[in-house]
């Protein structure tokens, strides 16, 4: 058995998962979306993937890389297609759809209460300037984020002194995406700026960390440091009922305390990295994902 693990990058990550599949007997290689061919000339609709002679049991989906809208329609397009052709996909198409639309997954965990900070989502600059004016009144610190992004990547703070961003300014690309700034209570260590990194597999909490940063971001991405935390019960609970709402297979869930103690989803990362959170604990996560993987196989148990 051959798996495809989708990825542009292989990197670390890529050679964590070829070693676990190893260690369990399987060979895994790394491929690009980008490089699968959809034909539709034959009998059947046949979706190509470089390395495989024919449609592969499974793939795992680590990355699908940024693009204009129709590379990224396809690509997606292609996990979809799979899936509808019986291979298992992991996160599967919709799922990844779900998270990386940053105003879908606050719009699922606002529906199924999952606490998740104050959001505002809108195209019109008018409403925007309303927004920031409601905000200032209720003394609602604003950041504004980009749609779709990562590593923290175009997420600031937005000052009301500060001018809007034109709508077609880079990382607001014509949508405002605004969120209530959540700020955290100093921790034992003196820092006023951190969150959590909380990963799940399989709806099982499997490792979790603290993230500090030296600015207000604590990605690691931006600079931020990783330190070993056990997740409490409430996080636990939290980063588990964020996981259900959006359909994980596996996912990142990063969570933020407030001073008054409440805690909140601030974004959930459906192909999350994980070489910091490793640094930090025990678990073989790259192990543990492809032990999920192989378990969810149709043939699983005669692997």
């Amino acid at each position: 058995m051959q798996i495809p693990i989708f990825t542009d990058e292989a990197g670390w990550h890529g050679a964590q998962l070829i070693q676990a599949f190893k260690g369990r007997g399987v060979d895994a290689h790394c491929v690009p979306l980008h490089a699968c061919l959809i034909n539709l000339s034959g009998q059947g609709p046949a979706i190509s993937i470089p390395g495989q002679r024919a449609l592969p049991q499974a793939v795992f989906v680590r990355g699908v890389a940024g693009g204009s809208l129709q590379q990224v329609v396809t690509r997606l397009n292609v996990l979809h297609m799979l899936a509808m052709q019986g291979v298992l996909v992991y996160n599967d198409g919709k799922a990844i759809e779900r998270a990386v639309d940053k105003a879908m997954t606050s719009f699922l965990l606002g529906m199924h209460g999952v606490k998740t900070p104050a959001t505002w989502v809108c195209e019109s600059r008018q409403q925007a300037q309303q927004i920031r004016q409601e905000a200032q009144a209720n003394q609602q610190q604003l950041v504004i984020k980009p749609l779709f992004g990562s590593q923290g990547l175009g997420v600031r703070k937005l000052p009301f002194a500060e001018p809007l961003p034109v709508p077609m300014q880079q990382f607001v690309d014509g949508v405002y995406y605004f969120q209530q700034l959540i700020t955290p209570p100093a921790d034992a260590d003196g820092r006023a700026s951190h969150d959590y990194r909380v990963f799940v597999i399989a709806d099982q909490v499997v490792a979790s960390m603290k993230r500090s940063g030296a600015a207000w971001l604590n990605n690691l991405a931006s600079g931020g440091l990783a330190k070993a935390h056990a997740a409490n019960q409430a996080m636990m609970d939290l980063a588990l009922a964020a996981a259900s709402v959006l359909n994980m297979d596996y996912c990142g869930v990063d969570i933020m305390q407030a001073q008054g103690g409440e805690y909140y989803v601030l974004e959930v990362n459906s192909m999350p990295a994980w070489k910091g959170l490793q640094s930090v604990t025990e678990q073989n996560i790259a192990q543990l994902l492809v032990d999920d993987f192989l378990a969810k196989l149709p043939c699983a148990a005669n692997h």
